[in-house]
Protein backbone atom coordinates (compact mmCIF):
# COMPACT_ATOMS: atom_id res chain seq x y z
CA UNK A 1 0.00 0.00 0.00
CA UNK A 2 1.11 3.69 -0.55
CA UNK A 3 2.47 6.12 2.08
CA UNK A 4 -0.56 8.34 2.18
CA UNK A 5 2.49 10.63 4.35
CA UNK A 6 1.77 12.10 7.70
CA UNK A 7 -1.77 13.11 9.25
CA UNK A 8 -2.72 15.60 11.21
CA UNK A 9 -4.35 13.22 14.64
CA UNK A 10 -6.38 15.49 17.66
CA UNK A 11 -7.52 14.04 20.79
CA UNK A 12 -11.09 15.20 21.74
CA UNK A 13 -13.93 14.68 23.72
CA UNK A 14 -17.31 13.52 21.78
CA UNK A 15 -20.17 16.38 22.26
CA UNK A 16 -22.67 14.74 20.06
CA UNK A 17 -23.86 11.56 18.19
CA UNK A 18 -27.22 12.87 16.89
CA UNK A 19 -25.83 12.41 13.34
CA UNK A 20 -26.19 8.78 11.68
CA UNK A 21 -21.75 7.78 11.29
CA UNK A 22 -20.85 11.08 12.55
CA UNK A 23 -19.28 12.41 16.06
CA UNK A 24 -19.15 15.85 16.84
CA UNK A 25 -15.78 16.46 18.76
CA UNK A 26 -14.27 19.08 20.62
CA UNK A 27 -10.63 19.70 21.04
CA UNK A 28 -8.76 21.93 23.64
CA UNK A 29 -5.86 23.59 22.89
CA UNK A 30 -4.59 25.91 25.90
CA UNK A 31 -1.78 28.98 24.94
CA UNK A 32 -0.43 31.30 26.77
CA UNK A 33 -1.44 34.82 25.46
CA UNK A 34 2.00 36.42 23.90
CA UNK A 35 1.22 39.78 26.24
CA UNK A 36 -0.84 38.90 29.51
CA UNK A 37 0.88 35.26 29.73
CA UNK A 38 -2.73 34.21 31.25
CA UNK A 39 -3.30 30.68 29.94
CA UNK A 40 -6.14 30.93 28.12
CA UNK A 41 -8.14 27.77 26.00
CA UNK A 42 -9.39 27.72 22.77
CA UNK A 43 -11.84 24.80 21.67
CA UNK A 44 -12.98 23.58 18.36
CA UNK A 45 -15.17 21.44 17.31
CA UNK A 46 -14.76 18.60 14.69
CA UNK A 47 -17.03 16.54 12.27
CA UNK A 48 -15.78 13.04 12.51
CA UNK A 49 -16.69 9.73 10.32
CA UNK A 50 -17.96 6.95 12.62
CA UNK A 51 -18.65 4.28 9.71
CA UNK A 52 -18.88 1.24 12.20
CA UNK A 53 -21.44 3.66 14.41
CA UNK A 54 -18.51 1.95 17.26
CA UNK A 55 -21.48 2.94 20.30
CA UNK A 56 -19.86 6.45 21.10
CA UNK A 57 -20.86 8.05 24.03
CA UNK A 58 -20.94 12.21 24.78
CA UNK A 59 -17.84 12.76 26.77
CA UNK A 60 -15.86 9.88 25.73
CA UNK A 61 -11.97 10.76 24.84
CA UNK A 62 -11.47 9.87 21.18
CA UNK A 63 -8.50 10.12 18.86
CA UNK A 64 -9.52 11.51 15.04
CA UNK A 65 -7.30 11.27 12.19
CA UNK A 66 -7.20 13.63 9.05
CA UNK A 67 -8.76 12.17 5.55
CA UNK A 68 -10.13 13.31 2.72
CA UNK A 69 -13.43 15.44 2.51
CA UNK A 70 -16.45 13.11 3.00
CA UNK A 71 -18.62 15.97 3.34
CA UNK A 72 -19.28 19.67 3.16
CA UNK A 73 -18.20 20.21 7.19
CA UNK A 74 -16.92 16.37 7.62
CA UNK A 75 -13.24 15.85 6.95
CA UNK A 76 -12.04 13.82 9.85
CA UNK A 77 -12.47 10.41 11.25
CA UNK A 78 -12.82 8.88 14.32
CA UNK A 79 -9.86 6.55 14.98
CA UNK A 80 -10.42 4.75 18.71
CA UNK A 81 -12.55 5.15 21.19
CA UNK A 82 -11.15 5.15 24.33
CA UNK A 83 -12.88 5.21 27.96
Amino acid sequence: MKDRGNRKTRRGVVISTKMSKTAVVSVEQSYRHPIYQKVLIKKKKYYAHDENAQDLTIGQEVTIVETRPLSKLKSWRVVRGES
